[in-house]
């Protein structure tokens, strides 16, 4: 933006340019807490449920933003993507690669937020394997944001992206170098005291009176 140009005349731009970077945040946050929880460590007492929690909150602040960042773009008079452009991969005809990667990976934000409300339906094996897409959802978002976003060649982002980034791959390469989980075994079935055989207590002698 030219430092001549009026910000009023840029209301719808500026606000889908804020809540993706909202996103983007909310996003990583999410997905480092995900990884965080999945790996295999010691923890203090209730630690797991916090971390647990403070990820499905962070997955629906950046399902909102995602759903401001699109909606808001209806209103740019400049754009004007349309419905499709928003909704459809490769509709628009602005940046289309880069701004198909975003909508296929707010699609699957969706399917990975809403899936908090599922998962006794789904299973606790069958939800984690769901949710591997999370990473996924991550590489999408950052690549949206330098092929599409008009802040991509900035310091500013590029750097919050580096400090933001590092800690996820960090922790994907720890995560991945952890062998699998075992699968859990069957409860067994309880034991029952050994019956004492019939000559053993026919040989009890009776109490003293």
């Amino acid at each position: 933006m030219r430092p001549d140009t009026n910000p009023l005349d840029h209301v719808w731009w500026l606000l889908s340019r804020t809540a993706g970077i909202v996103a983007l945040l909310a996003i990583t946050a999410s997905v480092g807490l995900g990884l965080w929880a999945s790996i295999r460590a010691k923890r203090r007492p209730g630690m797991a449920v916090a971390m647990r929690g403070a990820h499905e909150h962070l997955a629906l602040v950046g399902l909102v933003s995602i759903a401001v960042h699109g909606v808001a773009l209806l209103g740019d008079p400049w754009l004007r993507p349309g419905v499709s452009g928003i909704a459809v991969p490769f509709e628009i005809g602005y940046r289309t690669v880069w701004v198909a990667a975003g909508i296929t990976g707010g699609y699957l934000a969706a399917l990975l937020g809403l899936s908090f409300y599922v998962r006794r339906h789904l299973g606790a094996a069958r939800w984690r394997r769901v949710h591997r897409l999370a990473s996924l959802v991550y590489v999408l978002a950052v690549a949206h944001t330098l092929g599409a976003g008009t802040d991509a060649g900035t310091p500013w982002l590029r750097s919050l992206m580096i400090v933001t980034g590092a800690p996820i791959i960090a922790l994907f390469l720890i995560r991945v170098s952890q062998p699998a989980r075992p699968a859990p075994q069957g409860r067994r079935p309880a034991r029952t005291p050994a019956r004492e055989p019939a000559s053993a207590a026919g040989s009890r002698s009776p109490a003293l009176p």
